[in-house]
């Protein structure tokens, strides 16, 4: 169970590998700055950058984590909406950064090695390039300067009080399991630094200026490198060479990027055969009796352009190494079986864009617009089979600068562009072109500093990206009968699980159901509060996400709820498994705390177990709990079956 408000730091329960590595991608860019601002000065900003991401992704442990070693380490109260989390499994990987920042920073011997999880002085390196963050103003770098003159330990007190903890006891509580011996000594360190005009306001420490997520990337020494790599450079020239000759035939000419055709075959070839492209007829959705992607007509500037077409499908079928190749988890790249659908050729930006269909994917190719394709190629594969009218709304053609543009479904008339925090604001118009392609709009940001997210309104259809080539379809309802979010009321419930969905990017995700299952009145007269179970189903069938989230009574919109517990692969709140039961512990605004449950799908009774016992009959429970309690929760349906708590 998970708390709602605390006024204490409570010992950390023993961390799944899941737990971890939800928090570790949920929150990984606050985690990576964490890391730059803590390393040593002396690394340069490009090796700190290095350091961070390696630091960050180093910390997911391997197995579970005992209460061993996570002793004399707490999960401090979180600091409000704007905090760090108070989620054990974020403590937990929080912890590992900090303390592999500090032992970077530790002198050593000459002969001592690295201790555990520490980097090789010489690891991660990017060949050619120094990526270091984007310049701030005055003030960010009178801050940087005045950070450098700290030590290591006074660095962290600094960037955790600032950042992360509301209190200096938990501040204490965190570098003492990190290895600091004298907290004292780092906390006064830290009230010594003589901060620059406006690095009181804790936003300066999240500007650009440490944001190692979003960097500038220049050339190393050209004039070394040239004097370094030119013998290697003529060696592999004349491997090359040799290779060609004696075993690569037939490549480059009309198929731009693709590899060289090593094997030829009858049905291969068809495949490739511009000429045998297929296409829906102009008005074949507005006849079909189920709408999709089947019926889509070939638009686009360049469908008649053969040359194109001709480089597309071969990359398809064997793309060169020049080929940068995505796909969604579990969509296969191979070749098509046989001749294709053609959705889309045209021009999108700066490149020239093919969107395919084979009936199981949708292939997006894409080439630089006034080139023929041997300077490289993107493509991109999703699944996309069983979409219907819902699911086959829009193709994303093209990605730049954090904006997107889509390729309607021939049905679409009209789009708007809604903010998920504003439910109450009005939808913004999107200019759809006769071709079916939009305007750029702003896709939502990848990062966990969630201060909007941009969803668009197809119709009665609401979609949003989600880093994929198709975007997720957002409903709400029970999971037997899901509709579309289109009224005010269902916007609003939208508001609180929107920065959720950071959780369910690029992982093949079809659509989101957020499913209001109890409103439970909160004892003292404390209003009601209101308990949603979001369920991510994916194309692919496995790979579900669940989250229960608890939202209480006085929020202001868009502030997002509290995650309760959380699933993979499960079938619960869904269809085929249309229940819910989860918990958390509440403290009331008189001080008393109470472990609540609330259930779903036809709960007929739930029990509480453990440190709290209790038993309720229907879909609600509150017991009086004492702080960091831990309780096992269990209920029964109308048919008899025993359900136990979502985790």
């Amino acid at each position: 169970m998970v708390e709602q408000q605390a006024t204490a730091p409570r010992p950390i329960p023993p961390v799944d590998v899941e737990q971890a590595e939800a928090a570790l991608i949920e929150h990984y860019p606050r985690l990576v700055r964490l890391g730059y601002l803590v390393l040593p000065p002396a690394l340069g900003r490009n090796r700190r950058v290095l350091t961070a991401h390696a630091l960050a992704q180093r910390a997911l442990p391997r197995n579970r984590v005992g209460t061993t070693e996570l002793a004399g380490l707490s999960v401090p109260a979180p600091r409000g909406a704007d905090g760090s989390p108070a989620d054990p499994g974020y403590a937990y990987v929080r912890l590992r950064v900090l303390r592999s920042a500090l032992e970077a920073g530790r002198p050593r011997g000459r002969w001592q090695l690295p201790k555990p999880g520490r980097l090789p002085p010489l690891l991660p390196q990017v060949w050619g390039l120094r990526l270091f963050p984007r310049s701030g103003g005055a003030d960010e770098l009178a801050l940087d300067q005045a950070l450098a003159t700290l030590s290591g330990p006074g660095r962290a007190a600094y960037v955790l009080r600032a950042l992360e903890l509301p209190s200096d006891r938990d501040v204490r509580h965190v570098l003492t399991a990190a290895g600091v011996e004298d907290t004292a000594a780092a906390l006064a360190e830290a009230d010594g630094l003589r901060a620059p005009a406006g690095s009181r306001d804790a936003s300066l420490l999240e500007s650009m200026e440490f944001d190692p997520c979003s960097l500038q990337a220049r050339p190393t020494d050209l004039m070394r490198r040239r004097q370094h790599t030119r013998a290697a450079l003529a060696a592999l020239a004349a491997a090359v060479v040799c290779g060609t000759l004696l075993g690569l035939p037939g490549g480059g000419g009309p198929d731009g990027a693709a590899a060289p055709p090593y094997t030829r075959n009858a049905a291969a070839e068809r495949a490739l055969d511009p000429a045998r492209l297929t296409k829906a007829a102009p008005g074949a959705w507005k006849r079909a009796d189920r709408a999709g992607f089947a019926v889509w007509p070939a638009r686009g500037g360049r469908v008649t352009d053969k040359e194109l077409l001709r480089r597309a499908l071969a990359v398809w079928a064997r793309p060169g190494s020049a080929v940068r190749v995505t796909a969604t988890p579990g969509t296969q790249t191979g070749p098509a079986a046989g001749p294709p659908q053609l959705l889309y050729a045209g021009e999108v930006g700066q490149a020239a864009v093919v969107v395919l269909y084979d009936g199981l994917r949708v292939v997006r190719y894409a080439e630089a617009k006034d080139g023929d394709g041997s300077g490289g190629a993107a493509l991109d594969f999703a699944r996309a089979d069983g979409a219907d009218g819902a699911a086959a709304t829009a193709v994303v053609v093209g990605r730049a600068d954090s904006n997107v543009r889509y390729l309607t479904a021939p049905w679409v008339n009209e789009v708007g562009v809604r903010d998920l925090l504003k439910p109450q604001a009005a939808a913004q118009p999107l200019r759809l072109a006769d071709d079916g392609v939009t305007d750029p709009t702003l896709s939502p940001s990848p990062t966990s500093d969630c201060h909007g997210w941009p969803a668009l309104q197809m119709g009665g259809h609401l979609v949003t990206d989600l880093g994929e080539l198709t975007p997720a379809l957002l409903t709400t309802g029970t999971p037997a009968g899901p509709r579309d979010v289109n009224s005010a009321a269902t916007r609003a419930g939208w508001a609180h699980t929107a920065c959720h969905l950071q959780t369910a990017r690029s992982q093949g995700v079809r659509s989101v159901n957020a499913w209001p299952f109890a409103t439970q009145p909160l004892p003292g007269g404390a209003g009601s509060a209101e308990w949603v179970c979001t369920r991510a189903e994916t194309w692919r069938g496995p790979g579900s996400r669940v989250l229960a989230t608890f939202q209480v009574p006085g929020a202001r919109p868009g502030a997002p709820s509290s995650t309760v517990a959380r699933a993979e692969d499960t079938p619960a709140c869904g269809a085929r498994d249309p229940h819910v039961l989860t918990g958390v512990l509440w403290k009331s605004p008189r001080g008393t705390w109470y472990a609540l449950a609330a259930g779903g799908g036809g709960v007929r009774s739930i029990a509480a177990a453990g440190g709290v016992k209790g038993a309720a009959p229907g879909a609600l429970l509150a017991v009086p709990a004492r702080p960091g309690v831990r309780t096992e929760l269990s209920a029964r349906l109308t048919d008899g079956r025993k359900l136990t708590a979502l985790r």
